[in-house]
């Protein structure tokens, strides 16, 4: 018990508001993955198991591109130049993730639309092995070095270390997702993707081109899979064919921790996901816990939540649908 008390006042406060700002920094990848799964499966209630392996080609996709621009390290000309380098790899990753999203639903999903629901779950299966294959076989089963691209200078707050990977990292991703949220909420044809989640039938007979609207929504989540790719790379510093699986399954759980299906539960669940590691990480040797008890603990706290909260956190906004 001592020993237990003597843990975890080690660092007190500042350790971990250090680790709370780590926390935050990856669980915004998670929730940028997550967001994904949960508007694939709002709309036609599958759960696109190559998600996570799109997001790893998406890292791969990047780093071509990056070497493409001759970026092998720091970019040099300050930060506009920075910022330019990154948006340009970050619109062309998007959009091939995008396109290869596209490619999968057209492929695997679409003609199994009608069909029972657990063919298209076995084709999403193995889309994810043929993915992950083609990612071993372009870039081999070896962690690859992601480009520095900057300094990743820290600022002490109050005694706390903040990186500027992290601050980049994790204002990106509320960046895209805020837009992501009013895109679905203001426009259009994100009023077509709601009423698509609630109804095939009435949304056709009221104009909406339900096949064009599945398709845009497959475009989208994997153009966000794109997106936390690059983040990944730049925040990781390093990239590999199984990241999809590890980082996707993370992404998946906190999906459904928030709610399958409700765009705001991604994000909250991929933020929670990304807390329980890193404080799982710091505090789990005072329970007696190494490092390598952390995917247990987050499954844990997901078990512990869904058995108090089977809908999740914020409930599953989705109908059933025939």
């Amino acid at each position: 018990m001592e020993h237990f008390f003597d843990c975890m006042g080690q660092g007190g406060l500042q350790l971990f508001f250090q680790q709370l700002v780590n926390g935050l920094a990856k669980g915004s990848i998670y929730s940028l993955i997550a967001l994904g799964y949960t508007m694939v499966y709002g709309i036609v209630e599958l759960i696109n198991f190559a998600h996570g392996d799109i997001f790893m080609l998406g890292s791969f996709i990047a780093l071509l591109l990056l070497n493409i621009l001759g970026v092998t390290g720091l970019i040099q000309g300050g930060l506009l130049n920075i910022i330019a380098i990154l948006l340009a790899v970050m619109f062309g990753t998007m959009l091939l993730t995008g396109l290869l999203g596209v490619a999968v639903e057209r492929i695997a999903y679409k003609p199994l639309r009608g069909a029972p629901k657990l063919a298209p779950l076995i084709s999403a299966i193995g889309m994810s092995f043929i993915l992950q294959n083609v990612g071993q076989i372009w870039r081999g089963p070896a962690p690859i070095s992601f480009p520095t691209i900057f300094k990743n200078q820290f600022y002490d707050v109050f005694g706390v270390r903040i990186g500027l990977k992290s601050l980049i990292v994790f204002f990106s991703c509320v960046i895209i997702m805020v837009g992501l949220t009013l895109f679905v909420q203001r426009s259009k044809v994100g009023k077509a993707m709601r009423a698509t989640a609630q109804d095939y039938d009435t949304s056709s007979m009221m104009g909406i081109n339900v096949n064009n609207t599945i398709t845009l929504t497959f475009f989208i989540g994997t153009l966000l899979a794109g997106a936390a790719g690059l983040i990944y790379g730049v925040y990781i510093g390093s990239v590999q064919f199984v990241q999809g699986y590890q980082a996707g399954l993370k992404a998946f759980t906190a999906a459904v921790l928030g709610g399958i299906g409700n765009i705001p539960g991604a994000m909250f669940g991929g933020l929670i996901i990304g807390l329980v590691e890193a404080m799982s990480d710091q505090y789990g040797t005072c329970f007696g816990l190494g490092i390598q008890w952390t995917n247990a603990i987050v499954f844990a706290v997901l078990i512990l939540i869904l058995v108090f909260r089977p809908s999740g956190l914020f409930g599953a906004q989705v109908t059933e649908k025939a």
